[in-house]
């Protein structure tokens, strides 16, 4: 298994971001998820509150044409890159004990990944990186390819290139930027178009599975993995269904290697159509497999917006309707399958061996817990908002709060892109076998093409919608 399936998996424990058996609920990065993003988002409430804010910490390059610009900008701001680097490194420091990371580890891996952050970030604030197409996201994934397939980096740094930690920060902190009653009005949109996608995909890849000869547990895992969410629902559903040790690394890998193709073609495809960035972000929320990878195309096409001409839309908008949509629509589900799947393989399938008693409860077990941070931060910016009013609101939440949390938002994105690169080794994918590749490869190729008419046709106008004032 590959090393950043490894990462991925150990992140999330069992399945869900439920505590493995042992363990308290302190132990888990979704329960530190919700810690520091709600406490960052508190944080710079309290401070505009207070009279004050947070963007002196909040620091990010600006545009730039020179490399004299850019070199003076980051001298300018030298005092205020080393307080944030400290300051991220204080946050994610303080739970490295409670996650079992060594911070003799984590401390020089962080202090690279926020230097190669910095530098993806100075190269996306440049004024011709949309000439050729640089969107950080898509530079941050490419060059942790290029660093961990070509020169390598000792294993112990990957204790610092916390995929799943990174992400779920951030989408909590994106929480703050979505209104509350954005997540309920577009909610039941997102779950239902998430609904038809799942049951299908996973039927494609667990039929075709089956006739190939596959364990059904296994093409259970499989069509789990392309369905819902990715490596979550892959190690939730193998535990769940009671399939064989090595069932859950070999769907990992192949959900990874699908996921890490899908955050070139999807932007790219996007953009050749003229997607508007809401349709184009749902599309990427119904037909990626994994969150971290998601973003990262999403974010890509944003960066579109206002730069690339015949794309429609805001630049939030298609992380937005991609949150909506894989966050909301088909990470929720996770818990919902493992419970289902289980009763199955207890009633239909013959025994295994495995321990798979199930009951209501699994539900919450596998429940992705980092989403109520989420949820939380939404609704403490939304109750903000109306206690503030439209007009104060724009001049001074967004500037003063939302805006220093959306810079904090894109260095937690950041960090998960490059991590996802560094942890990726190509030969490592190899050797998950031909069956399995070809049952999971029938469910991308249905995912993609569903979706894409769920998100461009029939719930086009919805989606495009987001993109506008």
């Amino acid at each position: 298994m590959s090393s950043v399936a490894r990462n991925l998996g150990a992140a999330h424990g069992a399945a869900g971001g439920q505590a493995p058996a042992g363990r308290s609920w302190y132990q888990t990065e979704d329960s530190w998820a919700i810690l520091l993003g709600v406490g960052l988002v508190v944080i710079a409430v309290a401070a505009v509150l207070a009279g004050s804010n947070i963007n002196w910490i909040a620091v990010a390059p600006g545009a730039w044409n020179t490399s004299d610009e850019i070199g003076h900008q980051l001298l300018a701001n030298a005092g205020r890159y080393a307080a944030l680097f400290l300051f991220w490194l204080a946050l994610f420091g303080i739970s490295t004990p409670a996650l079992g990371i060594r911070p003799a580890h984590f401390v020089p891996a962080f202090a690279l990944l926020f230097a190669a952050s910095l530098l993806v970030m100075s190269l996306g604030a440049w004024s011709a990186a949309n000439r050729y197409n640089l969107e950080p996201p898509l530079v941050a994934l490419a060059l942790g390819l290029i660093v961990s397939n070509t020169v390598g980096l000792p294993r112990w740094l990957d204790a610092g290139f916390r995929v799943e930690y990174y992400i779920k920060v951030g989408i909590v902190l994106l929480g703050a930027t979505l209104p509350l009653t954005l997540l309920l009005s577009a909610g039941p949109v997102a779950i239902a178009q998430a609904a038809v996608v799942s049951l299908v995909t996973f039927g494609v890849i667990y039929f075709v599975g089956v006739r190939l000869g596959l364990d059904r547990r296994f093409a259970a895992t499989l069509g789990a993995g392309g369905a819902v969410c990715g490596v979550s629902a892959a190690i939730a559903v193998s535990g769940a269904v009671g399939a064989k040790k090595e069932h859950a690394p070999v769907a990992i890998t192949i959900v990874i290697f699908w996921a890490i193709v899908m955050i070139f073609v999807l932007p790219v495809v996007s953009r050749a159509l003229g997607l508007p960035t809401g349709v184009a972000g749902a599309w990427i929320g119904t037909s990626e497999f994994a969150d971290a990878a998601g973003f990262a195309a999403a974010q890509a096409y944003g960066g579109y917006a206002g730069h690339v001409p015949g794309i429609p839309g805001s630049a939030d908008a298609a992380v937005n309707a991609f949150t909506l949509m894989k966050v909301i629509g088909r990470d929720l589900w996770i818990g919902i399958w493992a419970f289902v799947l289980s009763i199955v393989a207890v009633t239909r399938w013959e025994a295994t061996g495995v321990d798979t008693r199930t009951g209501a409860g699994q539900i919450w077990r596998r429940f992705p817990k980092f989403v109520i941070g989420f949820v939380i931060a939404s609704a403490l910016i939304s109750l903000l908002a109306a206690a503030y009013g439209s007009t104060d609101f724009n001049k001074v939440l967004k500037p003063e709060v939302v805006g220093p949390i959306k810079t904090l938002r894109t260095w937690a994105f950041t960090f998960c892109f490059l991590s996802i690169g560094l942890t990726t080794r190509w030969r490592e994918l190899a050797g998950v076998g031909l069956r399995p590749f070809l049952a999971f490869s029938s469910g991308v190729v249905v995912n993609v093409l569903l979706g894409f008419v769920l998100s461009a046709v029939v719930f086009g106008g919805y989606w495009a919608a987001l993109g506008t004032p």
